[in-house]
């Protein structure tokens, strides 16, 4: 059974940081790519970073590009999200996801590309 376990959210001031951890079961991480996804209040789920089933290829969207790393860990089957620099428009629930989808260095980022989701955890960036 495929699950994913988002934790590490939660309240921040602005310049903080944060590290989101995404553990999954029942598959390894060279199986399936993994992304980080945002949905803040009133807006669409958007992809903000994913990685190829290798770990070879990364994307990151261009408004976190320099404040924040994906990476993982693959004898804890875990995925991380290193977020600097928060500022309050990174307010929104993250999720991760696992996609079937990709190669070596190619890695989806689009929600209709990932099939499992975890269940969110917040982030809130506010003095």
């Amino acid at each position: 059974q495929v699950q994913l376990v988002e934790s590490g959210g939660g309240l921040v001031q602005p310049g903080g940081s944060l590290r989101l951890s995404c553990a999954v079961s029942g598959f390894t991480l060279d199986d399936y790519a993994i992304g980080w996804f945002l949905q803040a209040p009133g807006k669409e789920r958007e992809g903000v970073s994913c990685m190829s089933s290798s770990g070879l290829g990364t994307y990151y969207a261009d408004s976190v590009k320099g404040r924040f790393t994906i990476s993982r860990d693959d004898a804890e089957n875990t995925v991380y999200l290193e977020m600097n620099s928060l500022k309050p428009e990174d307010t929104a629930i993250y999720y991760c996801a696992a996609s079937g989808i990709g190669s070596e260095y190619y890695t989806p980022c689009a929600l209709d590309d990932y099939d499992y989701w975890g269940q969110g955890t917040q982030v809130t960036v506010s003095s």
